[in-house]
């Protein structure tokens, strides 16, 4: 018994001594990660809130310990399997600290991962991913393209403009659907569109995934991965295009509406030439994610599963930061320039509940904006010259403090 607990012991101590330390710039990654990370843990940040607003326990997290990101994931808001707020408390079990769910041409699931993240601890980065298709200069040839965008917690500026875009993707997702059922009939599959339409939910526009699992519910495939290999694959018998935009015009709006622009899964693209001048283009990063869709078995990666370098993640969040920082400018700007309902319910969107929480006393626009600032915004960021000015203007903007009615005065 001593023999073993010795063994184990000398074995503890070879694998702490193999355990490689982390170079000064990893470690200032790191240090900058988890001051962003980690509510009032850097000098700073003199404020107890930073952009996300989501208490970590700081003692959690030590230098040279891996802080997880998972920055691609689905819900059944679009093909995934799970709800928002059970990825989020997935993603929580498997020990990731922050997490953007990227739907497929949708956002309806962020608020509900938002206030998931709030009770599990995770910062939420709202996400999409956008299909496209993208033409090679050389070739002429078209490529779908899937581009995810990651906004801050404010969301899109302009997102009345950017869910227009979404929409016209999405409907064309409905008629793609239809096309590959039509052609799988050819194919003597009398597979229906209700069953597909029922797998995709109330209000979800259907995909490939969704085919796909009606085709193995109703004894037509063995497994998931059978069906698309033999039927959805790209090019295969079944495969149908929608109204995708071209990946340049998606980019373009990802860019104007406060958003980080980044090409999804660049390993599953045919020609490895639309990477590279797409991100030479438009200096896409280069992050990854695990693409969970919650569906299971061995062929699919965790939630949390990716290793991404700190120094990458400190990279995504220099460039983040500010881009969503000029996107909560516009929205309130938005709002000053036109304090309407609409307007405000962009200000709410996605985080509506914690801004409201507790809020009795509003009767301006600067109150409200104080309010939104102390949550996204570390005391840096929200005492800039174009805050304070706004501050200003908005101050002579009455609102009711339900946050559903703003009164424009005389």
């Amino acid at each position: 018994m001593a023999d073993d607990k010795k063994k184990r012991i000398k074995k503890k101590k070879r694998s702490t001594g193999n355990k490689r330390k982390m170079t000064t710039e990893q470690s200032e990654a790191f240090k900058s990660i988890t001051d962003w990370l980690i509510l009032g843990s850097s000098p700073s940040l003199s404020s107890s809130s930073d952009d996300f607003a989501v208490n970590i326990n700081s003692g959690s997290l030590r230098c040279g310990e891996k802080v997880v990101f998972e920055l691609h994931s689905h819900s059944n808001c679009s093909d995934g399997f799970l709800s928002p707020s059970k990825v989020v408390e997935r993603a929580y079990n498997n020990g990731v600290k922050v997490l953007s769910l990227t739907d497929h041409d949708t956002m309806a699931g962020v608020p509900e991962a938002v206030e998931a993240g709030r009770r599990f601890g995770i910062k939420i980065i709202p996400g999409i991913e956008i299909s496209t298709l993208f033409g090679l200069r050389d070739s002429g040839s078209e490529e779908p393209v899937h581009i995810l965008a990651y906004y801050g917690t404010s969301g899109p500026a302009l997102y009345d403009e950017l869910e227009d875009f979404l929409v016209k993707i999405r409907d064309g997702r409905f008629v793609r659907g239809r096309e590959m059922v039509l052609k799988l009939n050819k194919l003597k599959i009398p597979l229906k569109w209700e069953h597909v339409t029922r797998i995709a939910g109330k209000d979800v526009a259907p995909g490939r995934m969704h085919v796909a699992r009606a085709l193995l519910e109703a004894g037509y495939v063995e497994n998931l991965r059978q069906a698309f290999t033999k039927y959805l694959h790209d090019g295969g018998p079944a495969y149908a295009t929608g109204t995708e935009p071209m990946a340049e015009e998606a980019v373009k709006l990802i860019c104007k509406t406060g958003g980080v622009a980044v090409l999804a899964h660049p390993w599953a693209l045919k020609n490895h030439v639309v990477f590279s001048e797409l991100a030479d283009t438009y200096n896409l990063l280069k992050l990854g994610g695990s693409d969970y869709h919650g569906k299971g078995g061995r062929n699919e990666s965790e939630l949390g599963s990716v290793n991404l370098p700190v120094t990458a993640l400190q990279d995504f969040l220099n460039v983040g930061r500010p881009i969503w920082c000029e996107a909560i400018k516009a929205t309130m700007r938005a709002f000053l320039d036109q304090p309407s309902d609409s307007n405000l319910s962009n200000i709410l969107r996605f985080d509506k509940a914690r801004i409201l929480k507790g809020n009795s006393a509003w009767s301006c626009g600067k109150e409200l904006m104080d309010r939104c600032l102390a949550i996204w915004l570390t005391s840096d960021e929200r005492n800039s010259n174009d805050f304070e000015a706004l501050r200003l203007k908005l101050s002579f903007v009455p609102i009711m403090s339900n946050g559903t009615c703003v009164t424009v005065g005389p």
